[in-house]
Order: C-alpha cells, then structure tokens, then sequence
C-alpha cells in the first residue's frame, strides 16, 4: 500500500518502520502546516496533534483516502467526521488506542463493570500515566476505560480528580518521562482491591495495530473502529 503519514514524530516514526517492514510505501510525510497531495496515497494514518486531527481526516474523506485516526484531544469534532465519512461514502476509523493488548483490556474493563455493577461497598477509581510529551489529559485510552464502566454501571460520569462518589470516576493523570502508557482501574472496598492494568513497554504495540488497521479498511465503507479489525464483537 502507499500510505500517508498525518504526523511525522514519535508514532509516525514507528508505524513508518513497521510498515515498510511489512511491504508498503510511505508516501507522504506530513507536519503540521504542510500542504499535501492527498490523493498519492491509498490510505492514510493520522497521527498529528489535536488541532490538526479533524482538518486531516476531511481532507482524506473529501478525496476518498480511507483514513485511520489515533489523534486524541479532538473529539469534540468526532460526530462532524461520522457525518462527513458518511456523506462522502469513505471509510474512517478512530481509536484511542490501537494496541490489540488495550482493545482486549478495554472487553475485560466492561465486563468487570457489569459484575462489579451491584457492589456498593467498592469505590472505583482510575490512574493514567504517559511520558511528559502528552498534550491531552486524562488520555484518550483513559477516556475510554471510563466511558466502558459508565456505560456498564451506575456511575454517570469522569472527571480529573482524585476522590470518588456515587455519581463520578475519578482519573488521576501523571506525566513522567519516557512512559508509552500505563492505565489502571481499582474496585477497592474496606476488605480488598480488585485491579487491572496494562503496561505498555513500547510504541510498536500502538504503530503495529495501526498499520494492522489500514490494511484491513482498504477497500472498505463506512466508519469502524477496532473490534471491527479484530473481530471483538
């Protein structure tokens, strides 16, 4: 495939490497305010910066470039790309994280919550650390883990916090240098914890999942997202 890379730093190093390591062609580089030829490449990979993220993904749906999304801190706009994916006939898929390890975390997440759901006596709380370069707290992976308990309980919302209640999840964010991405959920009650966790080691987990995806989207319509890839549904 000729692939484009939305986002040229750390990520998009790394899903350069693997995917010209799995056969593809990297056709475009793109920083921030670069002005591109979209439609040299098959498929494109967003990994860019927040304020950048909505502009990329419409301008690959308005050319019929299916497009793969892992830029967090934009989802306000989420809803406007679905529309947009739609109208034009293309193909798109968001995640906040492309991991296969996270995507199986993100099952056994809502599965705890909904055995945990009548338990009153545990408190559930969140931890989410990456390294000091993150723009966005609490992170898109973080994000996700609430809004899987949320949906699966009776709590009602998430905020940055570090004391719970009846209705919210609290998620303590810690940036600390060279963290790919740690996240953590406690049930934890006056007799035990319950917790899990996934500790990612490196970037490649994220940058393999992500080439894994624009390979599965390519000749594809609609709008996905990661159980569709690998088939969690």
């Amino acid at each position: 495939m000729k692939i484009a890379l939305l986002g040229y730093g750390r990520m998009g190093k790394e899903i350069e490497k693997i995917a010209i390591s799995r056969g593809h062609e990297i056709v475009i580089k793109k920083e921030v305010d670069d002005i591109i030829d979209i439609n040299v490449a098959e498929v494109a990979i967003d990994f860019s910066v927040p304020n950048a993220a909505f502009d990329n993904i419409s301008n690959c749906l308005k050319h019929r470039i299916p497009v793969i999304s892992g830029t967090t801190g934009w989802l306000d706009k989420y809803d406007d790309a679905v529309a947009l994916c739609k109208e034009e006939k293309g193909a798109f898929i968001y995640a906040s994280n492309f991991s296969l390890g996270v995507n199986i975390f993100f099952e056994l997440n809502k599965q705890l919550a909904k055995m945990m759901r009548n338990l009153e006596d545990y408190n559930i709380s969140m931890e989410e650390i990456h390294h000091t370069k993150k723009l966005d707290a609490p992170s898109g992976t973080a994000i996700t883990l609430a809004e899987g308990i949320i949906a699966n309980s009776a709590k009602e919302k998430w905020e940055l916090s570090k004391t719970s209640s009846e209705e919210n999840i609290p998620i303590v964010v810690k940036r600390i240098p060279e963290v790919p991405g740690t996240h953590t959920v406690w049930y934890a009650s006056e007799v035990d914890t319950i917790e899990i966790k996934h500790t990612a080691h490196n970037r490649k987990g994220f940058a393999l999942g992500a080439v894994v995806a624009a390979e599965w989207i390519v000749g594809k319509t609609g709008v996905f997202n990661m159980k569709d890839v690998l088939n969690l549904r």
